[in-house]
């Protein structure tokens, strides 16, 4: 049994004692992240999401089966894309631009939420102890929700991030962008599955994750002191 669970463990980009952590914390952070962008875009008037059944906290709407096993087995996926129409909303720029943050600023929340609850647990447990797998869990919890944080602000399409700068951009700029945005995507392929990620996203990530994550320590660390 150990040496057929040595043998899917080398297929896996996470290990099996954290699988089950990681897989909990992606249900949630991947269909909050989407019901963001949802509730958003209804709010300015665009009932496309809701019409469609995903105005809703129901990981089965949300999830893609090809995404989330890609992110098993490579470390990275996603989610169903929200579909927005731009035309329904109320103030189309301002709208798309809040729309695409929605999700991003979902997980950051979410990471927050896990600070939170890790140092109130800490700081007022009445010598209740934590349990290992909650703390596994929270770590895992704060760790991925920053990690979809920073990954989807990156100016690349197909991420909220581009769309956001896509927004922000004057009509002519914008549409030179969608004229270019396949060759965007082709290059942000290859920056996340080649070695190039040494080079470009793994030190984004390195030093934006970092310096979140202390810089949220320290705030809580002072609230809970």
């Amino acid at each position: 049994m150990e040496g057929i669970l040595g043998g899917l463990e080398q297929w896996l980009a996470f290990s099996l004692n954290d699988l089950p952590y990681i897989a909990a914390v992606l249900l949630i952070a991947f269909t909050v992240h989407e019901f963001a962008h949802a509730a958003v875009a209804y709010a300015f008037g665009d009932d496309t999401a809701k019409e469609e059944g995903r105005l809703t906290l129901n990981p089965a709407k949300h999830l893609d089966p090809f995404g989330t096993l890609l992110l098993f087995l490579a470390g990275f996926g996603w989610a169903r894309p929200v579909p927005v129409n731009r035309f329904k909303l109320k103030r189309p720029r301002l709208g798309s631009i809040l729309v695409s943050l929605a999700g991003p600023m979902s997980n950051f929340l979410l990471a927050v939420l896990g600070f939170l609850l890790l140092y109130t647990f800490a700081s007022f447990s009445w010598g209740w102890q934590m349990p290992v797998w909650m703390t596994h869990f929270l770590d895992w919890f704060i760790w991925l929700n920053l990690v979809l944080f920073v990954f989807n602000l990156l100016p690349l399409p197909p991420l909220d991030g581009y769309r956001i700068i896509e927004d922000i951009m004057p009509t002519h700029i914008r549409v030179k962008m969608v004229e270019w945005e396949q060759y965007g995507i082709l290059i942000f392929l290859i920056l996340i599955i080649t070695p190039l990620q040494a080079y470009t996203i793994d030190p984004i990530f390195n030093v934006v994750l970092r310096g979140l994550v202390q810089g949220l320590q320290t705030i809580f660390f002072h609230l809970f002191a």
